[in-house]
């Protein structure tokens, strides 16, 4: 794998990865930062009847108020601004106007491009009162990403990443990580290099150098691996109907060590403490 000065790379993917300066470290904070808002926006709507049209449907209105795009709208012919995936659906799911019962755990994946560059990010709610086993699903998943997000730094590797991830999901808490999806470079682009995965060996994988933009989004299941996408080409679902649960950042890697840009501007990085 190669590195570019961003300012030096075309707008489309090559198979490089680019490295940002400030400027751009700024304009990744400001995407971030709505796409979190908009995150934000949703706690307290998620309960029993209502509908995940709704909720996308409050996605595009906040920003197409606020001069945002969703990043998801008509990309490779997707119809909506967000992805919610309920209970065993491990993500990809796409908003229609089923009701929200009582007991669903979702996942909302809201991206946004500010001033053409993508702010990307989701968050795990409940809907109405949840069995503790969903509950503690959705706690290791967000630690999960966090312990990820801690093994970044200059002189590491993608593989810190995912190592980190899976020892603690699954060495220590006996749940399991998707294979089938990765965390991603973004930007200017929503998709780029270096792909993120969520297992792995420490030293493994792709050097972490300062400048270099990607989420990190652990799908954690509570049952076996395994998945399998719907007819609809979108919706990934478990294998073995088990529930799965899932928290996504973007960050930046500095040069002493890593910056979230999709922080909740409200503290509520996990809306499930928000109930409390």
């Amino acid at each position: 794998m190669t590195y570019i000065d961003a300012s030096l790379a075309t707008n489309r993917k090559n198979g490089q990865i680019r490295l940002h300066g400030p400027e751009d470290f700024a304009g990744m904070h400001k995407a971030g930062r709505m796409a979190a808002e908009a995150l934000d926006l949703l706690v307290g709507k998620v309960k029993p009847g209502v509908t995940t049209a709704e909720l996308d449907t409050m996605v595009f209105e906040f920003a197409r108020d606020n001069g945002a795009i969703p990043a998801t709208l008509m990309y490779r012919g997707y119809t909506k601004s967000t992805c919610i995936s309920i209970n065993h659906v491990v993500c990809h799911g796409i908003p229609n106007d089923k009701p929200l019962r009582d007991g669903d755990i979702l996942n909302v994946d809201v991206t946004v491009i500010v001033d053409g560059w993508h702010g990307d990010s989701s968050r795990m709610y409940a809907a109405g009162d949840i069995p503790r086993r969903a509950e503690r699903l959705i706690e290791v998943t967000h630690e999960s990403l966090m312990r990820g997000i801690a093994a970044i730094k200059p002189g590491g590797t993608t593989g810190d990443i995912g190592a980190a991830i899976q020892a603690f999901a699954e060495g220590e808490e006996r749940m399991s990580v998707v294979r089938d999806f990765c965390g991603h470079g973004l930007g200017r682009l929503f998709h780029d290099e270096p792909n993120i995965l969520h297992y792995g060996r420490p030293g493994e994988g792709v050097a972490l150098k300062p400048g270099m933009f990607f989420t990190v989004e652990p799908m954690i299941n509570l049952g076996r691996p395994h998945v399998k996408v719907l007819a609809d080409g979108w919706t990934a679902v478990t294998r073995d109907r088990s529930l799965s649960a899932q928290f996504e950042h973007s960050i930046g890697v500095t040069e002493t060590g890593v910056e979230i840009f999709t922080l909740s501007p409200a503290g509520y990085d996990n809306p499930l403490l928000a109930r409390a």
